[in-house]
């Protein structure tokens, strides 16, 4: 008997005997969102509504799931100037991977939709 091996009433079930685990599209959502807040040139952007300002959002993710696998499309916003390309490609392949380890689901494809290019924010002085 492994580690793996549970044993229910003095029956050794194999792990993949013990059911099954969904994963809701709603936290694979959110495991995109914060891998691409973590990237790094990405950037909070402003939200605003009919022009007031509401402070800041980071990047959003929406999400298609066919079995094990994942179809994303990310919003972000990325610091200006720098590399987009090379942002946008540690992006997806951080989110592909983070994916993989915390879920086993495959990522097929991210499309990026660079809603905004920002300056670094710099700090105020009071």
């Amino acid at each position: 008997m492994t580690v793996a091996d549970i044993t229910v009433t003095g029956i050794t079930v194999d792990p993949a005997e013990r059911g099954w685990l969904r994963i809701d599209p709603s936290v694979l959502c959110k495991i995109a969102e914060r891998t691409a807040d973590r990237t790094p040139g990405t950037l909070p952007a402003p939200r605003t509504v009919a022009g007031v300002g509401l402070g800041h959002t980071g990047a959003t993710a929406k999400v298609i799931v066919t079995g094990q696998r994942v179809d994303l499309h990310v919003q972000l916003a990325l610091r200006y100037p720098g590399p987009v390309r090379s942002t946008v490609d540690e992006l997806r392949a951080g989110i592909t991977d983070e994916l993989r380890r915390i879920t086993g689901y495959e990522v097929r494809s991210i499309a990026v939709t660079v809603t905004a290019l920002l300056p670094e924010p710099t700090p105020r002085v009071h």
